[in-house]
């Protein structure tokens, strides 16, 4: 309960922290006033209330379940292609197109306590975070009857190691990757709205840039200092 707690607090005080940085660089001017009429309050009517929540909860899951579906679809088939006449599920993963993209930005992330799987992960969800744990799925061949009962997943993660024999995933690397989760702009739709309201990609490319950016710092000042510190 209080990681949770704490990531939603990191979360606040760096969006404080960026309003704060920002209306003193980019967004600095005279102050502007602002007149705001108010309505009269109501108490709201308990079935407007559930129609609201039905099309809300409606919305999302049509947009999560379709982005999620095909991406998931996407992400099956970058792991599967080119076929390798191996028996050798992580060579054949290594030498598919996501395997390929994932040791691409591994020298990159490796700095992070991430390696090549975890690349294929943030690639996937910087379309929608959501999607992360569906590719780790695909990536780790996990198969469940049921999508929600994410055991197999999770015994799959703890016995990933790497070359020197060492776990993948040890608690300071997932929360290197907690922190990252935090900051990291992902969300297809959000960028969307973005150009749309400011007809502009400068916008929507300066919010990946610095979102992005912070994301990863955090995360490496977290698994370097957590390192240093013997985590």
């Amino acid at each position: 309960c209080a990681l949770p707690i704490s990531l939603y607090g990191l979360g606040v005080l760096g969006a404080f922290f960026f309003a704060w940085l920002f209306s003193r660089t980019l967004m600095r001017h005279a102050a502007t006033p602002m007149i705001l009429e108010m309505p009269s309050y109501k108490w709201p009517a308990f079935g407007s209330i559930l129609v609201q929540v039905w099309q809300r909860a409606r919305l999302f899951l049509q947009r999560a379940g379709t982005v999620i579906l095909g991406l998931s679809i996407l992400i099956w088939f970058a792991s599967t292609y080119p076929k390798t006449d191996t028996d050798d599920s992580t060579l054949a993963l290594e030498n598919s197109i996501a395997g390929q993209a994932g040791k691409l930005i591994e020298p990159l992330i490796e700095p992070l306590g991430y390696n090549w799987k975890i690349g294929i992960g943030l690639i996937g969800s910087f379309a929608a975070r959501e999607v992360f744990v569906s590719t780790l799925s695909v990536v780790y061949a996990v198969e469940s009857d049921d999508e929600e009962d994410l055991a197999p997943l999770r015994q799959r993660l703890r016995e990933d190691t790497r070359p020197d024999g060492t776990a993948v995933f040890t608690p300071l690397v997932c929360l290197s990757l907690l922190v990252f989760y935090v900051f990291a702009m992902q969300c297809i739709s959000t960028l969307a709205i973005v150009k749309r309201e400011t007809n502009t990609w400068k916008w929507p490319l300066f919010q990946i840039g610095y979102m992005t950016g912070s994301a990863y710092l955090l995360s490496l000042a977290v698994y370097q200092i957590g390192t240093a510190l013997g985590y």
